[in-house]
């Protein structure tokens, strides 16, 4: 491929307008990496996760990464966003742990539920429903979504390090500072804040990969057994749907968690890294949301027909953002990453948790600039941006994050007389909110 075809005047620069975005080939590419670094986890998490089961390990993690791969190249060519998806954590565990060993249901009716709520998800993308609630959340809430996604990847950063963990009797408390896996997290923190400081381009995916060569002599990065390998097959878990049950209230009620907690977290995730990455306009909107919206739908759908849970937009988006990724190029370098790690996943396997939280954690710092741009004298946006921000990591949960300042927000602008600055939308979201906690 010629310089002209990967630099600014070729055909990247006419599909994804670098110049314009005021990026390079290079960049959006390294970008991608990362993103692709911070998220590989779930290539391993996910096809564990959905195992327990009864779900065969080899074949989710063929779909884990084909979903990925199909709605992340998706979402950088058609809405040319550096936004990254795959299955989504806590989606998979409310599949596992909820819908199967919980209610007793088969990973086949939870694979059915996930088939349906796509499909929904897709029709109110065509009907820009999605569209409609993105634009309708205030500037205030949606940057208290940035903020509140920086802490919430903080925290999942120093959990995964061993850096905190659950108290004696405390919810949280501090690792064992001392033990190789906190050692290791906290050499990967230095090292990374050193090249950001140095603005090295790359910073966050040299850092992950120095910190997976340290680890090697501590014992925490594994050799790797061989180097390549075929895909495994998805033929024991793909299009195993249950259609027998598809009218009961349990399947109403499974498949409605999984859409609600779809849209939100997938709304959350776009206002927040669209947020940090100065993309919205000057209403608070993001150009081209129902392509990214519908890119998302469109994954969930392939991916229950694969053969697993929910795939969602992901906040680890956030690092390549931090790398410099402003366009689809990067989405589509991850893509490719996710691609790759179908014959390669015996390298991807041993990077450790403790490579990858560094980054998060600065990834965390880099979602909190917007909370200078929040209106903290006016009361009624003030308080709805905090529970956002809060309730995040404290609920370990991006859409109840968004629950909690929107109803606020409502609440508060309803009794306080300024009724006007609530839109219809806005009444109807809070109504369904309250609705669910109190029948759900």
């Amino acid at each position: 491929m010629s310089d002209k075809t990967l630099g600014n005047d070729g055909f990247l620069e006419r599909k994804f307008k670098l110049r314009e975005n005021n990026t390079d080939a290079r960049t959006e590419i390294l970008a991608g990496i990362t993103t692709f670094m911070t998220m590989a986890y779930i290539l391993m998490v996910n096809p564990g996760m959905l195992s327990e089961t009864g779900m065969d390990w080899g074949g989710v993690f063929t779909a884990t990464a084909l979903s990925a791969a199909i709605a992340t190249l998706m979402m950088g060519l058609l809405a040319n966003y550096p936004f990254a998806l795959a299955p989504g954590m806590g989606l998979n565990a409310f599949f596992t742990y909820t819908v199967v060993k919980g209610m007793g249901h088969t990973w086949q009716f939870a694979l059915t539920a996930v088939f349906l709520e796509g499909i929904i998800f897709i029709l109110l993308s065509f009907f820009q429903v999605r569209e409609a609630i993105f634009n309708a959340i205030p500037i205030n809430l949606k940057k208290g979504v940035s903020v509140g996604i920086g802490l919430f990847i903080a925290l999942i950063g120093f959990v995964n390090a061993g850096i905190v963990q659950t108290g004696d009797g405390t919810i949280l408390g501090l690792g064992n500072l001392v033990s190789r896996g906190p050692i290791l997290a906290l050499i990967g923190l230095i090292i990374m804040g050193v090249l950001l400081a140095k603005n090295v381009k790359g910073a966050l995916l040299i850092g992950i990969i120095v910190t997976t060569i340290i680890g090697i002599p501590l014992g925490i990065t594994p050799m790797p057994e061989g180097f390549f390998t075929l895909p495994p097959s998805v033929r024991n878990v793909a299009f195993q749907f249950e259609w027998a049950n598809i009218f009961s209230m349990d399947m109403l009620v499974v498949m409605f968690t999984f859409l609600f907690v779809d849209v939100f977290d997938t709304v959350g995730t776009l206002v927040g890294v669209a947020s940090k990455a100065n993309m919205l306009d000057e209403k608070g909107q993001l150009p081209r949301v129902s392509q990214a919206l519908l890119s998302d739908a469109v994954g969930t759908v392939a991916g229950s027909c694969l053969g697993t849970s929910t795939v969602t937009t992901y906040v680890e988006s956030a690092s390549g953002v931090a790398d410099g990724g402003r366009t689809g190029l990067t989405a589509v370098s991850t893509a490719v990453m996710f691609l790759l790690a179908l014959f390669f996943s015996p390298l991807f396997a041993i990077i450790p948790s403790q490579a990858t939280a560094p980054a998060l954690i600065l990834v965390g710092l880099f979602m909190m600039s917007p909370i200078k741009e929040i209106d903290l004298d006016d009361f009624t946006e003030a308080i709805p941006a905090f529970l956002t921000i809060v309730m995040m990591p404290f609920a370990y949960s991006i859409a109840e994050g968004i629950v909690f300042g929107m109803v606020s927000y409502v609440v508060l602008k309803l009794i306080t007389g300024r009724y006007k600055d609530i839109s219809l939308i806005m009444y109807i979201l809070a109504a369904l909110f309250i609705l669910k906690y109190i029948f759900l």
